[in-house]
């Protein structure tokens, strides 16, 4: 048999018998009698996963963002690619029509429609 000290130690430790608090002694009032350390120690787990799930959330969303920043980043680096190709090709234009002055005719002539004082110029619809 055990001592009472040794039952009280293995009851705190919840290895005995459970302790029941019954008002007037009846069965269907009885409860059991809540471990307190094991109530705080739910208690904080119950927060820790809490905390997780929402710092998991707030990742996540930040993920999305960075996901979405970063792509948009990509489509403004090719977008900034093509716009500078595009103006060295107009620098080499405005360089051609500075200082080729056969370039600068041609250019009259087809976008403008000049034609020197001899010349006929014949349009046909397309």
């Amino acid at each position: 048999m055990r001592r009472a000290s040794e039952r009280r130690h293995a009851a705190a430790r919840g290895r005995g018998p459970k302790r029941i608090a019954c008002a007037n002694l009846r069965p269907f009032i009885c409860r059991p009698v809540v471990n307190l350390r094991r109530f705080i120690f739910t208690v904080y787990l119950g927060a820790f996963f809490a905390l997780a799930a929402a710092a998991g959330v707030f990742f996540w969303q930040t993920r999305a963002e960075y996901d979405r920043l970063r792509q948009q980043q990509v489509e403004s680096q090719r977008r900034l690619q093509d716009l500078e190709q595009r103006l060295a090709e107009q620098e080499k234009v405005l360089e051609r029509l500075r200082t080729d002055p056969a370039y600068v005719e041609k250019v009259i002539r087809q976008q403008l429609g000049y034609a020197k004082p001899d010349e006929y110029i014949f349009r046909f619809p397309p």
